[in-house]
């Protein structure tokens, strides 16, 4: 196999279908098991409200755009991505799993069965399973086991958080990619891909919530002792604050949302009364002026409200006690001037900022938190396959995580079931 041939072989890609935009982002698994960011590419999208695809053409076309951009600054040809899945018709529930284990050692044969008895749980039929996440394993009354594999025993449990979603909303975005040109080896719950380019190891061990505030949707993910024991999507976010301000000042959406970007400030202080923004008139009006201190009160009952939902989550999920390292805001909300501050009133707990972790390549640019997601489902798919380091690395270099070689084979399994159902 040529050089060339091998760098393409380990190219992973995460394309994030969010409300306001698409964006996509190229990483390079190199020799020594790092990673290398080699192209992002964006495109602005109306196909999409909340999550959800709304106008199949409209999503086809900012794909395209995005991916476009990728492949230019990448080098390379992209035909098989991990897509980020959101919105409220998501759904996380935990469930169990218990079985009798054969010849009194935990064989992998019994870790599969044991994950099969805890996603026999009952669920409609326009849903479908998209993740079964172990969150801990227990042999013989002894809990708190990641992996149980070669342990002896006679009984064995494990608890698992299971994602669902809608059918149609999964095949809408499965429809979108394959006529985009791609090939989806899998759909990952978007705050589970935020999730690996945010928090660090000691931050999911000791009890973290993930708050992913986009355009359309709030996506948050409660991780304990490592694993997902709370998922959710709130449907508000950065546009519903966007529509405020429309509303308010009466001038166009997108001006409204310039206006946001360029001069809004989350937090309501009285230093801004004195900072004018001129906002243009509409039909030939003549331009108002007003203050930012006028603008921010306008933005931040909304983000507060926002922020609120979250907390009853996390409250109602009984988890507010686990999540020892607090809070770690991201997306492309939390950028707001002011957000951190106004999250940190209502959390009451420890918080901040998240941004992708730093890799080789363009780290200046995939280091913004509107970026967190397309880079998480990058580490997402190098974390669940290592296997793709085999025929390409130099030398004995350590495994990016701790799953067997088999991954992608299950993968790609997954995906084809997921087609299969729906075409």
């Amino acid at each position: 196999m040529s050089k060339d041939a091998a760098e393409k072989k380990n190219i992973l890609v995460g394309l994030d279908i969010g409300t306001t935009k698409v964006s996509v982002v190229v990483g390079q698994v190199k020799s020594d098991a790092s990673i290398n960011i080699i192209g992002i590419g964006r495109a602005e999208t109306r196909g999409i409200r909340k999550g959800v695809v709304v106008n199949i053409d409209q999503t086809v076309d900012a794909i395209r755009k995005a991916v476009n951009e990728a492949q230019l600054m990448a080098g390379v040809t992209i035909r098989d991505v991990y897509v980020s899945i959101a919105g409220a018709h998501t759904k996380g529930i935990n469930s169990r799993g218990v079985i009798a284990i054969k010849n009194r050692e935990v064989s992998q044969e019994d870790i599969d069965r044991v994950i099969e008895s805890a996603r026999a749980v009952d669920i409609s039929l326009d849903r479908q399973i998209i993740h079964v996440l172990p969150q801990e394993y227990v042999v013989d009354g002894q809990d708190s086991i990641k992996d149980p594999l070669g342990m002896s025993g006679v009984r064995l449990e494990i608890e698992v958080h299971i994602v669902t979603a809608s059918k149609t909303s999964i095949e809408n975005l499965f429809k979108s990619c394959t006529r985009a040109g791609l090939n989806i080896l899998s759909p990952v719950l978007s705050q589970l891909a935020t999730s690996y380019a945010v928090l660090a190891h000691d931050e999911r061990d000791l009890g973290v919530a993930v708050v992913d505030i986009g355009g359309g949707t709030t996506d948050v993910a409660i991780i304990v002792e490592g694993s997902p024991w709370h998922t959710c999507s709130i449907p508000f976010g950065g546009v519903n604050i966007t529509n405020d301000i429309a509303i308010a000042l009466k001038t166009p959406f997108k001006e409204a949302e310039r206006i946001k970007v360029s001069y809004g400030c989350a937090s309501i202080r009285p230093q801004d009364e004195n900072a004018i923004v001129e906002v243009p008139g509409v039909g030939g009006r003549e331009p108002k002026r007003l203050s930012r201190y006028v603008l921010s009160q306008i933005m931040n009952p909304r983000l507060v409200e926002i922020l609120g939902w979250v907390k009853k989550e996390i409250v109602s999920a009984g988890l507010e006690d686990r999540i020892t390292s607090g809070i770690v805001l991201t997306g492309g909300t939390s950028q707001l001037e002011g957000a951190s501050s106004e999250a940190a009133k209502v959390f009451g707990t420890e918080l901040r900022s998240g941004v992708p972790a730093k890799f080789g390549g363009l780290v200046d640019i995939a280091s913004s938190p509107e970026y967190s997601t397309a880079v998480g489902l990058v580490l997402y798919a190098a974390t669940e396959n290592p296997y793709m380091l085999e025929e390409h690395r130099e030398g004995d270099h350590g495994n990016l995580a701790n799953a067997t070689s088999g991954s992608m084979k299950k993968i790609g399994q997954k995906a084809k079931k997921l087609f299969d159902e729906f075409f």
